[in-house]
C-alpha cells in the first residue's frame, strides 16, 4: 500500500492534475489582480520571488552546468522570453479584458497547437482522428472566443484579451516541444535557469509599462496575489509540468491542459461569482472533446 501511495504521488498523472489546478487558480489570480497591481508589474515580481528563493540553493548546480547551457543559451533565452515571461505578460494583459472562464477555456487550445508545433519541429504525423480532434478543438476557441457566435471570426470582432491569450498559449506551446531537448541537468535546476531569464527579459515590460500606463504598486491584497502566483503557479506548477513532460512526453502531457478551463469554470463561478453562460458549456465540451479525440491515436 506504501509503495502504491509513493508511486502515486510521484506519478505523471497527479502531476500534470496539480498543475491544471495551479494553472486555474492562476487565471483566477489574474482576475483578481485586476486594480491590486499592474500586469507587468506583477509579471517582474513574481520571478524576482522565484529566483530570490531557488537561486540560493540551485544556483551553484545552474553554474556547474554552464557548459551545457552555453551552446544553447540562445534557444533557451527563447524558451524563457516566450514560455515564462511573454505568456505571463500577454496572460496578465488578458485578465484586464476578457473574463477568468474565458482564460481558461482558451488555455485548452494549448494542447492542439503542441500536435502542430511537434509536426512541424520534429515531422510527427498527426492520424485522421488527431486532425478531427484539433478542428473540433479549435471550433470550441471560436465559440469562446466570440462568445458563442463564430461567424463573427469573419469580422474580425475578437476580444483583444481573448486575442492575446490565444497568441499566448502559441508562445508556451513552443516551451513545451523545446522541453524535449533542454540540457542535461535536473528539472529544479533548469527551471532555475529559466526563472533568471524571466526576471531578465521582464525587465524591457516593466520599463515600458512605466512609461506609458504607469505602475501599480501592489497593495497588500496585490502582495498576497504574488506570494500565491510565485509558490503555486509559478514554481510548482512549472516543476510538476516539466515532470510530467519528462516521464511521458509532450504530446501526452499536453493532453492534461485540457483540465484547466475544467477548473477554471468552477474556481471563477465558486470564488469570483462569474456567470457561466451556455456558450462557455458549448466550448467546454468541444474544447476537452476535441483534444481528447486528437490525442487517442499516434505517438
Amino acid at each position: 500500500m506504501i509503495a502504491r501511495l509513493r508511486d502515486f504521488a510521484g506519478s505523471a498523472g497527479l502531476h500534470l492534475t496539480l498543475t491544471a489546478l495551479f494553472w486555474a487558480g492562476n487565471t483566477v489570480a489574474g482576475r483578481l489582480a485586476v486594480g491590486e497591481v499592474s500586469p507587468y508589474t506583477l509579471v517582474f515580481l513574481r520571478w524576482i520571488m522565484v529566483i530570490g528563493v531557488l537561486w540560493p540553493i540551485y544556483g551553484s548546480e545552474v553554474r556547474a552546468k554552464w557548459g551545457e547551457i552555453r551552446p544553447r543559451l540562445g534557444r533557451l533565452v527563447l524558451m524563457g522570453a516566450l514560455g515564462f515571461t511573454g505568456f505571463n505578460a500577454l496572460y496578465y494583459y488578458a485578465a484586464y479584458h476578457t473574463t477568468a472562464i474565458n482564460m481558461g477555456l482558451l488555455q485548452g487550445a494549448v494542447p492542439a497547437f503542441v500536435l502542430i508545433g511537434a509536426f512541424l519541429a520534429h515531422g510527427v504525423r498527426p492520424s485522421l482522428l488527431q486532425v478531427v480532434g484539433v478542428t473540433v478543438t479549435a471550433l470550441g476557441v471560436a465559440v469562446i472566443a466570440t462568445q458563442g457566435e463564430p461567424l463573427k471570426l469573419f469580422e474580425m470582432a475578437f476580444n483583444r484579451g481573448d486575442v492575446a491569450l490565444i497568441v499566448a498559449c502559441v508562445f508556451y506551446s513552443f516551451y513545451t516541444i523545446a522541453l524535449k531537448d533542454r540540457p542535461q541537468m535536473s528539472g529544479v535546476a533548469f527551471f532555475t535557469f529559466m526563472a533568471l531569464v524571466s526576471v531578465i527579459t521582464s525587465i524591457p515590460l516593466l520599463v515600458y509599462e512605466g512609461m506609458t500606463t504607469g505602475l501599480a504598486w501592489p497593495t497588500l491584497k496585490g502582495w498576497a496575489i504574488i506570494v500565491w502566483v510565485a509558490i503555486f503557479p509559478s514554481c510548482l506548477a512549472q516543476l510538476f509540468y516539466m515532470s510530467g513532460v519528462d516521464k511521458i512526453g509532450p504530446g501526452r502531457a499536453g493532453v492534461f491542459v485540457n483540465l484547466v478551463p475544467v477548473f477554471s469554470a468552477i474556481l471563477a463561478v465558486w470564488l469570483i461569482d462569474e456567470p457561466f453562460a451556455t456558450f462557455h458549456a458549448v466550448a467546454l465540451a468541444l474544447v476537452i472533446g476535441g483534444i481528447v479525440l486528437a490525442q487517442r491515436t499516434g505517438r
